[in-house]
């Protein structure tokens, strides 16, 4: 019984190293240098060609690998790379591929890429700080608004379990395609919020992350059933049923969570389709909050989908409504290569014919979750001050 004993060890130690062998390859990618270049490497003796693209190269069509005597493909940044999350991958032979050296990777709508961070969280707020760390949740919330049992994120700050404090509360909201994990993953919602909170820069508050698709129960591969393919494509998603269910939301957070329920603690803010509807919730609720966020956001006055909804309609006299009650901040952000940039200069010309007061925030670059990263951690330190 002993010898079997030992022998059943034995095979199962040798199970676990041989699971394990990918920890023991000589190669690495991506590699951060001390400089802060990235040399990535692919071994793919058999190839004819690989191309590297990400988000920090340059070229549109992506950058040639050098194949070594070896069969390893090997590419490094010819200048350093500032603190930031960035996305890549490889093309090999015309096959897109992620970096298999690389176990960190992240899903945006249907795509799946490898991602790699530089920079300590005093230098880049997306890192994990050595700092106290606030608690992530997965809720679900019933909404009979939309008839159904639905998913949303939620985050709290450090602190709050053992206190009896209330808190405001920030209500964000992702974009097109996107999901209740959109800002916690993507968004890096929690690293920013944890960084800005124990640095003193913002005041500690609850965010609220919703599933904007009000189709949908849950993230894809979350919800009863078997998995479905992720798509941009979903019904209601800018027809008047989300925002006739938000109060939804808003109930459950106030019943569930210890908030400060009233206008000036409670803020909205969203990147495109999520800015479409921060913009239209603000200006059909304008006594509830008063903060308003728009990170690159569709502000349509004729929704593509829903004209005939109450929610859009006499969008001026909303308006006037919005900004008579004097909102603490109306935040507007958009990269000057943003497909949705002339929509937002339009916006901003309506309003500055109307008097409204506004805070505009122009960045380089277009629709991209790195302006939105920045977009949040500069508006959380604007709010309840």
């Amino acid at each position: 019984m002993i010898v079997l004993a030992l022998m059943a060890v034995a095979t199962l130690s040798a199970t676990a190293q041989q699971s394990l062998e990918w920890g023991q390859r000589p190669l690495q990618s991506p590699e951060i240098n001390s400089d802060n270049t990235v040399t990535f490497r692919l071994k793919a003796p058999e190839a004819q060609h690989v191309i590297l693209t990400g988000d920090f190269v340059q070229e549109q069509q992506g950058v040639a690998m050098t194949k070594g005597e070896d069969g390893v493909w090997q590419y490094t940044t010819p200048q350093a790379l500032a603190p930031e999350l960035y996305y890549y991958a490889f093309n090999v032979d015309g096959l897109r591929m992620n970096d298999p050296l690389n176990v960190y990777q992240i899903r945006d709508v249907n795509t799946v890429m490898s991602i790699f961070l530089i920079g300590t969280a005093e230098e880049c707020p997306y890192a994990v700080g050595n700092v106290a760390h606030g608690t992530v949740q997965k809720v679900w919330y019933p909404s009979p608004t939309a008839n159904m049992t639905r998913r949303m994120t939620i985050y709290t700050p450090a602190g709050y379990a053992d206190s009896r404090e209330s808190y405001p509360v920030l209500y964000l909201l992702h974009g097109m395609g996107g999901d209740e994990e959109a800002w916690s993953e993507l968004g890096r919602a929690a690293q920013i919020m944890d960084n800005l909170i124990a640095q003193g820069k913002a005041e500690p508050m609850i965010v609220v992350m919703p599933n904007g698709n009000i189709s949908q129960e849950a993230a894809p591969g979350e919800k009863a059933g078997s998995f479905a393919q992720p798509s941009f494509n979903l019904p209601h998603t800018m027809d008047g049923l989300y925002e006739e269910a938000f109060p939804d939301i808003v109930k459950y957070v106030e019943d569930h969570y210890r908030v400060k329920a009233d206008k000036r603690h409670r803020a909205v803010a969203g990147l495109s389709m999520g800015g479409f509807h921060s913009f239209y919730l603000s200006a059909n609720h304008p006594d509830c909050f008063d903060y308003v966020g728009l990170f690159s956001a569709a502000v349509m006055r004729e929704p593509r989908d829903g004209g005939a909804s109450a929610i859009y309609k006499d969008l001026d006299a909303k308006l006037a409504r919005l900004f008579a009650a004097k909102p603490q901040l109306y935040w507007i952000g958009i990269g000057r290569e943003d497909f949705l940039y002339d929509m937002n200069t339009d916006l901003r010309r309506q309003f500055d014919e109307k008097g409204y007061r506004y805070t505009y925030v122009e960045s380089t670059g277009g629709h991209i979750w790195r302006n939105w990263r920045c977009y949040l951690t500069e508006f959380a330190q604007l709010l309840f001050k």
